[in-house]
């Protein structure tokens, strides 16, 4: 029945992926939304760092890992790991004047990895790529000293379908490559008013997005003294190079009921605005981390890309300039005993690890970055190496300098990671 109960979720949401409105954030509006493609929860509980591997779970951010699928380490059992993750946030949201809060439920991935012999492994799935989710009022005067009133709102976002294959070449050296399609509808509309005016302007703007970007990775995994391990990684992740097609319409309505006076489509082509094209910069990776296997585990990251270079021709963005990126991430697990008879949770996986985010983004030249703490468990279940996997998130991202927002999040996690031999029917009760 549990089996049942699980494959129904799964199916649900994969139908829901497409149609989720995955962000409130207010800065959603800039660029192409919140990305959202940071890993397995298992990544995400340890910081989101991405350089260990093993054989039963996942490694979402780290093609080369799929190599170390099946038979690794001594170990021998089913090769095939399926693996969903949900998400539910908690936002509150507050400048100098006033706080508000909000919600969102996400689905983050759905995946599939398999071995297809030992040191050789592929796998495929889909995931958000971005989200778009947000609904702002900004309010001024005009040389009459009567109120304008602007409300900003969108919505939409990208997803991103993959495929990945790692290869072991050498003995604890393996490489990986990940190829990811992008697409979706970015939506971004503004709305304005003035005091005792009977109509309304409003500027609706949509793009129809997708592209290609690669992801390559290098893995070295020597083992030290029969029971402990080094990870180390380089990862690149190459430029998106995102085509759009945009239409934008614009128009009068009615203030009192809402109804559109007069709305006119305009002629993109003659302004040259009709495709563009929405290059995300090169991200580079560097991973570094030490434990001992089945046991415990601790590691860090360095990322670093050039968004000085990002630009959207299409969607207007006041005050806003980039520069370049970077984040750092630090975490790791602890198993008190993962063969332990009795006990239950001596066999639990115990995860922990912080993040700090430098997005690039430099609003009336303020740095917009990001903190988070994460922690999380692994609950192990009954007779397979399948787990489910809890997380919880909270940090903070954003500044209340010159009345821009400062987000307060939360956020739980709830991920499965289920072997194939989690399916097999018993033949011996």
């Amino acid at each position: 029945m549990i089996k049942k109960i699980v494959i129904a979720i799964v199916c649900i949401a994969s139908t829901g992926l497409y149609a989720q409105n995955g962000s409130v954030s207010p800065y959603s509006y800039f660029g192409i939304g919140d990305i959202q493609s940071k890993g397995t929860i298992e990544n995400q509980m340890m910081g989101g760092i991405g350089m260990f591997a093993d054989s039963i779970h996942l490694n979402l951010k780290n093609p080369a890992a799929y190599s170390g699928l099946g038979i690794k380490y001594g170990e021998d059992f089913g090769n095939t790991t399926y693996t969903v993750g949900l998400s539910h946030n908690r936002l509150s949201f507050a400048n100098n004047i006033e706080s508000q809060s909000n919600s969102v439920t996400n689905l983050e991935y759905i995946a599939v990895g398999m071995a297809l012999k030992k040191g050789l492994g592929i796998g495929f799935g889909i995931m958000p790529y971005s989200s778009v989710g947000y609904d702002m009022l900004s309010e001024s005067t005009n040389g009459n000293d009567d109120r304008v009133l602007n409300r900003y709102y969108g919505d939409g976002g990208l997803n991103k379908v993959y495929f990945s294959i790692g290869y072991e070449f050498m003995d604890d050296l393996s490489v990986g490559v990940t190829a990811n399609f992008n697409f979706g509808t970015l939506e971004n509309n503004r709305v304005q008013t003035v005091e005792d005016v009977q109509y309304g302007t409003l500027d609706k703007r949509s793009s129809k997005v997708n592209g290609m970007d690669f992801n390559y990775a290098l893995n070295y995994t020597p083992s030290f003294k029969d029971k402990y391990r080094l990870f180390a990684s380089v990862r690149v992740n190459t430029q998106a190079n995102l085509t759009s097609k945009n239409t934008k319409e614009i128009g009068s309505f009615a203030v009192n009921s809402g109804a559109n006076i007069e709305v006119v489509d305009v002629n993109l082509d003659a302004l040259n605005l009709r495709h563009t094209e929405l290059k995300v910069p090169t991200t580079t990776t560097l991973g570094l981390g030490f434990g001992e296997d089945r046991k415990w585990f601790v590691g860090g990251e360095y990322s670093f890309q050039g968004m000085g270079s990002f630009t959207n021709d299409f969607v207007d963005a006041p005050n806003l300039r980039y520069q370049d990126a970077s984040s750092f991430a630090f975490g790791g697990f602890y198993i008190p005993d993962y063969s332990a008879f009795s006990g239950y949770f001596k066999r639990m996986t115990y995860r922990a690890g912080l993040r700090f985010d430098k997005t690039g983004m430099l609003l009336k030249e303020h740095e917009i970055n990001n903190f988070g703490i994460t922690f999380g468990f692994g609950l192990p279940m009954r007779g397979s190496f399948s787990n489910l996997n809890l997380g919880f998130e909270v940090g903070r991202k954003g500044t209340k300098y010159d009345n821009l927002i400062e987000e307060n999040y939360f956020k739980v996690n709830v991920g499965l990671s289920l072997n194939d031999i989690w399916f097999r029917k018993r033949r011996i009760n």
